[in-house]
């Protein structure tokens, strides 16, 4: 081979090696090196891997929040009970307090059809004389209690309207430990509020309902560390699909309010 050739061998061996070279480094995935790279790659395999939206909970928060109400409940006051007490041991059944002044309550409940069949706890409407249902755009509706049960502490409510956004139905068997959801409610009267926590455990029985002299009720709560206080009883608890996987019921607190688990 003369000199020639072979340098033009060589010339055009060294180019195609270049070129390959420069398309290897165009086309190489850069590896992430920074904590936020990785944490950002590791969320986009996450949406890619659950085909859920990862931790934005805009979406599920938009579904959820038209569909939960806040319920106001007037309890009518008798003014017997004094301290244990009960006056009317003493001057008859038909005694009453003078002035006595009817009691309010407030819980959350939830859409659960488009004709107005609203689930809440029995505990949020238990002695009612009257029941008012106001959707999350401000509209107010008397309700109708269709049906209560103790034992698991729900209760079924109708109001007298239609084409109202609810929430379908997830399964509560399939949840599983760790995952995340968000509770929706109304506590303390803050109407819309969504906070986020995970599951933290399942079939929990906490002699809530039983402590109550209901010595037939079931108890298999869903554990959870997203933040819900008093009024947010009866408010829904929903997956990152927008499904209603539970009712929020009960706070295990020493102080009335959230403590870390609900």
């Amino acid at each position: 081979m003369s000199a020639r050739k072979f340098l033009g061998t060589f010339l055009i061996a060294c180019t195609g090696g270049a070129i390959a070279l420069g398309i290897f480094k165009l086309t190489e995935k850069k590896q992430p090196q920074t904590l936020e790279e990785k944490q950002q790659v590791a969320f986009a395999n996450l949406k890619t891997a659950t085909g859920l939206p990862g931790f934005d909970f805009t979406e599920p928060s938009a579904v959820a929040t038209p569909a939960v109400v806040h319920i106001k409940t007037t309890v009518e006051a008798t003014g017997t009970d004094l301290g244990g007490f009960d006056l009317r041991d003493f001057f008859g059944e038909d005694f009453q307090m003078p002035h006595s002044q009817p009691g309010m309550g407030s819980g959350s409940g939830v859409i659960m059809t488009p004709d107005g069949y609203i689930a809440t706890n029995n505990h949020v409407i238990s002695g009612a004389s009257s029941i008012e249902v106001v959707l999350q755009d401000k509209r107010s509706y008397k309700a109708e209690l269709v049906g209560a049960d103790p034992s698991t502490d729900l209760a079924l409510l109708k109001i007298d309207t239609d084409k109202l956004p609810f929430l379908p139905f997830g399964n509560s068997d399939e949840v599983r430990v760790g995952q995340w959801v968000l509770a929706v409610g109304n506590p303390f009267n803050l109407t819309s509020t969504v906070t986020a926590g995970i599951v933290s455990a399942k079939g929990r029985n906490i002699n809530l309902l039983r402590d109550a002299n209901n010595q037939y009720a079931v108890e298999n709560f869903i554990q959870t560390d997203a933040a819900v206080n008093p009024g947010n009883s009866g408010g829904a608890l929903v997956n990152l699909k927008g499904e209603l996987v539970g009712i929020n019921t009960a706070i295990a607190t020493q102080t009335g309010s959230y403590s870390g688990y609900c």
